[in-house]
């Protein structure tokens, strides 16, 4: 029996899926202690994101489980056009509470993950399993050198390109 070409088509659908390994997560945040204000310090922006100036994300819990959410920056300047986006949080993993979806449209819901969090709850990295996009966030405009290239350290451990990591500009 001589082989089609129709034969080589699941050896070249298993050859070009690539899967990166599991993306760490913490295992134990606590959904309370982690609602109110992130100041983002740097990212891999989304296209929204791309020129954002004192960019914050606020989050809080709602009654039905869910996490109102908003992030607001100034575009391209410190004084540019302020703007804001309201996505709702849904946990997925109640067991961690570090995995959830992200909704900014109806039925769609982005991967979003606590990759890090310090114990005293003042820095964070959300990331995704698809490490494009990540996001280092503090309580305060500003971190410690030290510890942004610890963070820093841990997002190129998790298989992410550091060349594309952007400082986000804060000033209060």
């Amino acid at each position: 029996m001589k082989p089609t070409y129709l034969s080589f088509i699941p050896i070249l659908f298993l050859f070009g899926c690539s899967s990166n390994p599991p993306i760490r997560i913490e295992k134990a945040v606590d959904i309370n202690r982690f609602m109110g204000d992130w100041y983002v310090i740097a990212n891999i922006p989304t296209f929204i994101e791309k020129g954002a100036h004192n960019a914050i994300e606020s989050y809080k819990l709602n009654s039905d489980g869910s996490i109102a959410t908003k992030f607001s920056f100034n575009q391209d300047s410190f004084n540019g056009e302020k703007k804001e986006y309201h996505p709702t949080g849904y946990v997925y993993d109640e067991k961690s509470n570090a995995i959830w979806g992200m909704q900014f449209i109806w039925p769609f819901k982005s991967d979003y993950r606590i990759v890090y969090l310090d114990k005293d709850y003042n820095h964070t990295i959300i990331g995704r399993i698809k490490r494009d996009y990540v996001w280092i966030m503090a309580r305060n405009p500003t971190i410690p050198e030290d510890e942004y290239k610890k963070m820093v350290q841990i997002i190129e451990q998790e298989g992410y390109d550091i060349s594309k990591l952007k400082i986000v500009p804060q000033q209060w």
